[in-house]
This record gives C-alpha cells, structure tokens and sequence, in this order.
C-alpha cells in the first residue's frame, strides 16, 4: 500500500516495519494524513508475516522497498527487535533493498511522522534520516 499524491519523483521513499500488519498499515495512515495536502513521499507499510501472522517478513519489506523506490533512498523504521534484526539482515545481503536503504533509529510513531512529513519536502535521505531520529527528543509532559 502505497500512499501519495502528487508528483513522488526524486522523494525519499519510507516503509515502516512492525510485527502487525495492522499496526504498520496505521502509522503508514498517520504519518500520510499529517503530512498534510500536496506532494506525499511514497511510503510502504511492511508489517506482520506473509501468512498474516505476528512478525516480520523480509520478503513484505523488501516489497516495500522496492515499492516506495524513487532513487532518492529509502527510509526504513522499525517497531521492536527482531524487525530490526530482519532489517539489518537484508541490508547485509546487499541485493535485497534498493540502493541506498538506510535503517533509521527512530521512534516508531513519531519517527514516521517526521520521516514522512521532511520527506514530503523533497529533502535528502540524510535530512529525512535526522527528522526521524530527533523525534527520540519529543516531550509530551
């Protein structure tokens, strides 16, 4: 599931990994809807197992990947552990994710959210890559 509008040439693709498909198919939702009108990077949800199941899939994320793929990089953030680890694996194969992939530490959530919203603006992977990453600093009290 694919979420744009508007022109996605040349944008930084993002897919989000979680262990429910349901749960990755909703920040995909979120991040999109809160990235307000215009031009939407392309974002990809990869979440659960191929049997629908609870886990993670290398063979849904490397859909993803490829889905999301505009040449500009691709953003990936994860849910817990063992997607990390799944992440991390495909990477390593150096075949299985498009060019320039990046696993980003981010939160999940919020993490997204500016992923897909810096993303939207035609910024760089590494640009992309510190929105996320700074989310770990958003205070909610």
């Amino acid at each position: 599931m694919s979420e744009s509008t508007g022109s996605t040439d040349k944008l930084v693709g993002v897919v989000l990994v979680s262990h429910s498909a349901a749960v990755a198919a909703s920040v995909a939702e979120l991040a999109t809807g809160l990235a307000g009108g215009g031009t939407t990077a392309p974002v990809a949800p990869a979440g659960g197992t191929m049997d629908g199941g609870l886990g993670t899939s290398a063979e849904l994320i490397s859909a993803a990947a490829a889905s999301v793929d505009r040449g500009a990089g691709i953003a990936v953030l994860t849910d817990l552990g063992s997607a990390v680890l799944t992440v991390k694996a495909l990477l390593a194969e150096g075949d299985e994710l498009p060019d320039n992939s990046r696993l980003v530490d981010a939160p999940f959530v919020e993490g997204a959210v500016a992923a897909v919203v810096t993303a939207s603006t035609g910024a760089d992977l590494a640009a992309v890559e510190a929105a996320a990453t700074e989310a770990y600093a958003y205070r909610k009290v």
